[in-house]
Formats: structure tokens, sequence, C-alpha cells
């Protein structure tokens, strides 16, 4: 399921592939408004990959509605696929989540999320490409 090429975009393809606003925040660490990503209320199979290197970070079968406003997860397809790191930015205290692989911004992870883990991974839609099942996952 997970033996798609791992190939990082460069900044011009990011810059076309996902518009200035895609490429601020995989690269930049913004953020996009809530409720306005593709993927925010996507209820379809699959698996969420980065959308910088293909790299596999979500299962949709862990995707759940959280009010957010962001596409939400209780946790990363596999151990190793996304780091956390420390975020003091806005005057706040966070978790960043990015791609272990090409460090691309994915969102925050929160201790407020469903069982079993208690975690809410609040990703960012432009850091995501949908593979559906059926669709060369």
């Amino acid at each position: 399921m997970f033996d798609k090429e791992i190939r990082i975009k460069s900044d011009e393809e990011l810059r076309r592939s996902l518009g200035e606003d895609g490429f601020r925040i995989v690269r930049q660490k913004g953020t996009e408004r809530a409720f306005t990503g593709r993927y925010w209320n996507c209820k379809s199979p699959g698996v969420y990959r980065c959308s910088v290197c293909s790299n596999p970070l979500f299962d949709a079968g862990t995707k759940y509605d959280s009010g957010s406003g962001w596409p939400s997860f209780w946790q990363p397809v596999a151990a190793g696929k996304v780091r956390e790191e420390a975020d003091f930015s806005h005057g706040m205290q966070r978790v960043e989540v990015l791609c272990a692989h090409c460090q691309a911004h994915l969102g925050h992870v929160f201790p407020d999320g469903p069982a079993p883990t208690g975690m809410r991974y609040c990703i960012n839609s432009a850091s995501l490409e949908l593979d559906g099942y059926g669709q060369g996952v």
C-alpha cells in the first residue's frame, strides 16, 4: 500500500501545484482558514500523503470530525511517518507536525482527540493529497 515513489518537489513545482497559499503553508509554516481546505469534510477512503513528497501520512480510517474545520486524525499511518517539534510561535505553546521525509509543515497535534490515542492531529488540507483505495495506493 505504501510503495509509491517518494520524491520531493522543488519550490517552483510546489508553487505551481499548490499555489502561493499552499506553498506558504508547507514551506513557511502557515495555516489555512478553518472550513476552507478541500479535505476538512472529506469522507473518502484512502491514504493521505504529503503534498510535497508523497510520503504516506494518515489513513482515512483514522480521520474524524473534530469540529475544528481542519482534517483531523487520531494517529499517523505508521510510526516514523511524521515528526513532532515544539512550536512557540504566535505566543502559544503547541506541537508542530512535520513530514518526517521532507520536513513539510503539516499542522499541529493536540492531546484532546478521541480514543484509542486521545490525540488530534489537526492538519492543513494543502499539506495533503488523498490517494484513494483502488487508485494506486
